[in-house]
């Protein structure tokens, strides 16, 4: 079952939606506050998670809803650890915050037990390799497995309008990519949701109950402003317009500027042999140790350069052909990002950036094929 509550929503699109500020799912209260009341409620949340200038919990808690536990997801409840780090379990006042992205990625039988309905409120980007999506599939498989209804409360993202990139391959599925999706996937956190059902990519998908609280007020092509980083190395909405593009340097022994004030919008390397710009990457707050440490690395700084519309590999082409030595990191990293071995394969064959993104059309032409039968804006 899936359900999609239109209250207030299509008489809110409809009035003057070029002014109109958006109102994300956790807003619309009148649309899911009712369904929460006399529940024991599960949330999925971390530190994006605000209702007007509160945090959800904060908030719903006030409306006298039941939480009776809460899971958090890569970075924490509190969003301020480490790309990677793993998270304890905790608690916050007497109820356990379980952590997803420590000894398990999947909620437990256990973890669940009593709970009548999950909710689910993080703000994602809208990036394959973003793993807030695999942790959102990861609970709606264990709801569907349980007999526990999930509600999604809607986000935008920069990319809704957007689709690019290498479609994955399913043989190299992980945690930073799940699904046979490209890299920009185009789609609201709700969409994605009602894809992973719809297109049976969970165990028991027929039999989970689903609902996606809409967005008010938003169009896919406006541009919205995340109130709250995403995540510590994402500190603005710049960063997360180049994270398709220069994420694919984590793969690879270029820094993308872990350990600076300006991740994400950066990349560099000590024996880089173009670029005016230089950078050392030194321990801070969501980088304890960060790539190239303390070490001078010269290349290119975008902080004042336009992100790309779409993904633009050309700054990893060139850094490709201007380093020696090994310039993929030994575990192949770069294969989970690219969705495949192709990327490598491709550089190693003398494939130029043309001949390298006309291998995505025929599965972006696919995906596109599957992704518009689940939007909703």
């Amino acid at each position: 079952m899936v359900r999609f509550l239109l209250a207030f929503f299509c008489l809110a699109t409809l009035v003057n939606d070029c002014i109109a500020q958006v109102i994300v799912g956790a807003d619309n209260e009148l649309a899911y506050m009712t369904h929460l009341q006399s529940k024991r409620v599960a949330l999925v949340v971390n530190h994006t998670s605000r209702k007007g200038d509160q945090h959800l919990v904060d908030a719903l808690w006030e409306e006298g809803i039941d939480i009776a536990a809460i899971f958090a997801p890569e970075h924490g409840f509190r969003g301020d650890a480490d790309a990677g780090e793993q998270i304890a379990d905790a608690s916050l006042n007497e109820i356990p915050v379980y952590s997803l992205y420590g000894s398990s990625k999947k909620p437990s039988a256990e973890q669940l037990a009593g709970i009548e309905l999950v909710v689910f409120d993080i703000q994602d980007v809208g990036v394959r390799f973003y793993t807030y999506i695999s942790t959102m599939t990861y609970v709606m498989e264990a709801c569907a497995e349980l007999d526990i209804p999930v509600m999604v409360f809607d986000r935008p993202n920069p990319f809704t309008d957007v689709v690019d990139g290498p479609t994955l391959d399913l043989n190299f599925s992980s945690f930073v990519g799940l699904h046979e999706v490209p890299v920009i996937y185009g789609m609201t956190i709700g969409e994605y949701a009602l894809m992973v059902k719809g297109e049976d990519w969970i165990k028991d998908a027929a039999l989970l109950d689903l609902t996606i609280v809409p967005l008010q007020n938003y169009r896919r092509d406006k541009f919205y402003s995340f109130p709250v980083k995403p995540s510590p190395n994402l500190p603005n909405m710049h960063s997360i317009g180049w994270y398709p593009s220069l994420c694919f340097f984590e793969g690879t022994v270029v820094s993308v500027g872990r350990g600076t004030d300006f991740p994400f919008q950066v990349y560099g390397h000590p024996a880089l042999s173009y670029g005016s710009f230089s950078f050392t990457p030194k321990p801070n707050a969501g980088s304890s140790r960060p790539k190239l440490n303390g070490q001078s690395c010269r290349g290119n700084d975008f902080q004042s350069v336009d992100p790309p519309k779409g993904l633009d590999l050309s700054h990893l082409y060139k850094a490709y052909h201007n380093l020696d030595g090994d310039f993929f990191l030994s575990n192949n990293f770069i294969d989970l990002l690219y969705g495949s071995d192709a990327l490598r394969n491709y550089l190693k064959q003398g494939k130029n950036i043309n001949q390298i993104r006309a291998t995505w059309q025929e599965d972006l032409d696919v995906f596109k094929s599957i992704r518009v039968k689940y939007l909703l804006y």
